[in-house]
């Protein structure tokens, strides 16, 4: 089955009190970093696999997309999207990403934020966003990054007094299952390797176009400094990638 946190009512209501969740796309740290690596997205045709509260779909209706779809496997996600995008021509669907279902080339852009670190079977998810693409179309993703995925305990390593020594990491090379505690909850979470996600993308027939591990902006880190440590890990991968046309 599945896993959906998010329709859990005391997750749900801890997810809402996060920055990202008030305040949207200028409130995360890797946004600035994520818009410069998508395409002009007017008049595209845009898929957001993971939509959450739909920030992203609006912002791609904003752009002048000729046409939006969202999906989200949270009933509670998708409701709130709904909401705040009820004057934009978004369509929001609720579904798993696996089971998304839509004739081929259907679309020109496929997005997705921090949401395939939580599919068992990513290669399989990139043959689907090929079908989905148009020749020529691309696919770009953000997601948790590999030095912060391979440790169940996604922490810092600190002395007595609370103070940050280091980042651990251990067992990359093992792939699989992480259930890790998110908002008070265990979350489960599959840790891959970086040679498994880009050869994934180059088997599917993929071409790759950037790469990035952003850190945090400097009006950020100004706002609070002990965003600092974010500068000495990574945090999150985003790809940028293209369906070669045929």
């Amino acid at each position: 089955m599945k896993e959906n946190k998010y329709d859990n009512a005391a997750f749900f209501e801890a997810y809402s009190e996060m920055p990202r969740s008030k305040q949207g796309l200028t409130a995360t740290g890797e946004w600035e970093a994520l818009q410069k690596m998508l395409p002009g997205l007017k008049g595209k045709s845009v898929l957001d696999l993971g939509c959450g509260y739909g920030w992203h779909c609006i912002y791609a209706a904003e752009q002048g997309a000729s046409r939006v779809v969202g999906i989200d496997l949270s009933e509670k996600m998708i409701a709130v999207a709904k909401s705040k995008s009820k004057d934009l021509p978004i369509t929001y669907i609720q579904t798993a990403i696996e089971d998304f279902d839509r004739e081929s080339s259907s679309f020109d852009v496929v997005f997705s934020s921090l949401a395939l670190h939580y599919l068992p079977e990513l290669d399989t998810t990139f043959k689907q966003v090929w079908n989905l693409l148009n020749d020529g179309g691309e696919f770009i993703f953000s997601m948790e990054h590999l030095v912060f995925t391979a440790r169940e305990e996604q922490d810092w390593f600190k002395d007595e007094h609370g103070e940050v020594l280091h980042w651990p990491l251990d067992n990359y090379q093992d792939e699989g299952i992480r259930k890790t505690s998110f908002l008070g909850h265990e979350v489960v979470k599959y840790h891959r390797t970086l040679e498994s996600i880009l050869n994934g993308l180059l088997k599917t027939g993929f071409n790759i176009q950037a790469i990035s591990e952003p850190k945090p902006p400097l009006h950020m880190l100004e706002r609070d400094p002990a965003l600092v440590h974010e500068l000495r890990r990574p945090i999150f991968l985003m790809v940028r990638s293209r369906k070669a046309s045929i």
